[in-house]
């Protein structure tokens, strides 16, 4: 999962939201040097990747691709569940997509020090309405262009798109058939707290 599918699931809360994302941004143990929540939040992050990564369905997404794409199959998966789940936000939220994206902005923009490279997206993440964006296909082609950018091979990634476009439909229904198993698991999560 990506940016906003972990921050609709992580929860409501400012903490909350804040350690969704902080859970891309800080790596290796916690050891309170984030308050509890947002550690809390961390650490729920970490429980939805190792579930998403594990799971038979994903596996089942992941195995769409041709067998030269699969080490960047999962990062596909991420960028093109977002989406999903963005074209789709009505069916899994009862807050409306510009109004959530919103509030976490302003979250991210009340936080005096946010982790290493968050610190630095974040004015650009609001400015440019990422998480919104991820409606549009297209947006997808501009994300991957800038992963491209930090890879050590990036040309990995290179017909990936034409890839996703001609994946969307079995894609779409991986991610109809997942993302409610994965809102279960997170529930059950947030119960055992």
């Amino acid at each position: 999962m990506n940016y906003l599918a972990h921050l609709h699931l992580g929860g409501a809360a400012p903490a909350q939201l804040l350690g969704s994302l902080y859970g891309d941004f800080v790596k290796g143990p916690l050891a309170g040097q984030w308050p509890a929540e947002i550690e809390a939040a961390i650490h729920l992050h970490r429980r939805i990747d190792a579930f998403t990564d594990s799971h038979p369905l994903q596996a089942e997404a992941r195995a769409r691709f041709p067998r030269e794409r699969r080490r960047y199959a999962g990062i596909l998966l991420d960028l093109f569940f977002d989406h999903c789940l963005a074209l789709n936000w009505t069916d899994y939220a009862d807050e409306p997509l510009a109004q959530f994206t919103g509030r976490v902005y302003r979250v991210l923009a009340a936080e005096p020090v946010l982790p290493g490279r968050l610190a630095l997206i974040a004015p650009r993440m609001a400015a440019q309405d990422w998480l919104g964006s991820y409606t549009e296909f297209e947006v997808l082609n501009d994300v991957v262009r800038g992963m491209q950018r930090r890879l050590s091979r990036p040309e990995g990634l290179d017909g990936s798109m034409l890839e996703l476009q001609r994946l969307y439909e079995p894609l779409m229904g991986d991610f109809q058939r997942f993302y409610p198993e994965l809102q279960a698991f997170v529930a059950r999560e947030q119960e055992r707290g």
